[in-house]
């Protein structure tokens, strides 16, 4: 059996509690990692700004991987790799979002700007990311300079319906993939988690089938699949269970420390 030298973990729903709280037990969990020689990183719907927080508790040294990916970024938030999503595609975006119904939300670098400050969840992306939004009455400025753009949607079956009409309308324009029952993200074209994954595992010089991915959403799945082991949550999908090679508890019941034992385990280490 392949030993692991990287793990690769999403942020909320995994590494984090419903609360978004960073556990004792996680923490420590990664230490051991470190203590290990095992790499461990992060990648996350979220943008650089909402990851920040987490740099210090866990002893980051590895390049993270915000928007889903498509953007990798160096401990010190400095960018490594950026890419954006085609101003066309991002203009098509909107009119579908907006078409179902969806809050809107549009992430550059450094903002996150927004037209409907009473929307469902702006609270609860405060809350999530630890950063306030620009309140904007048009996008047009800054269609092209999108790194993500969100439907933000209570109605889980429309947005899912949403996620189908948006992959087939933007096609190779863009990536467009639930983060959220309640989010839709559209990132850049040909940019996912998997490619982050694949673009650690060489920075480090090691096989794709040394890296363990762990995860709960459809967006987790591009890096379920080309990793050697992959670990969904227990909160999970049925279809995200599935696609992994192992399953372990909830984010509210430690799934993710539990997991890192069992990958430390595996790699021998008591």
């Amino acid at each position: 059996m392949t030993q692991i030298s990287l793990v690769v973990s999403d942020v909320d729903g995994t590494l984090l509690t419903k609360d978004k709280t960073l556990t004792e037990r996680a923490r420590r969990a990664v230490q051991r990692l470190h203590q290990a020689g095992i790499g461990f990183t992060i990648t996350s719907s979220r943008p650089a700004i909402g990851m920040r927080f987490l740099i210090e508790p866990l002893a980051l040294w590895l390049p993270v991987g915000p928007f889903n990916g498509s953007s990798i970024v160096d401990p010190e938030m400095r960018p490594v790799e950026q890419h954006l999503i085609p101003a066309r595609a991002a203009e098509r975006a909107l009119q579908i979002l907006r078409d179902y119904g969806a809050d809107i939300w549009l992430f550059t670098t450094d903002k996150w700007l927004i037209d409907n400050p009473s929307g469902s969840y702006v609270a609860h992306e405060q809350h999530t990311i630890r950063a306030d939004p620009t309140i904007v009455t048009d996008f047009s400025p800054y269609l092209a300079s999108a790194c993500k753009i969100v439907g933000a949607s209570a109605d889980a079956a429309g947005l899912a319906a949403c996620e189908k009409a948006m992959q087939e309308a933007l096609g190779s324009e863009a990536t467009a993939v639930r983060s959220q029952t309640y989010y839709l993200d559209v990132t850049p074209p040909g940019f996912n988690k998997g490619t982050f994954v694949q673009a650690m595992a060489q920075r480090l010089g090691i096989s794709t089938d040394a890296v363990a991915t762990i995860g709960d959403m459809q967006n987790d799945l591009a890096m379920f699949r080309v990793s050697g082991t992959s670990i969904a949550m227990g909160n999970a999908a049925d279809n995200v269970k599935d696609e992994a090679t192992h399953v372990t508890a909830s984010n509210e019941q430690d799934g993710f420390a539990e997991a890192m034992e069992m990958i430390l385990t595996r790699n021998g280490v008591g």
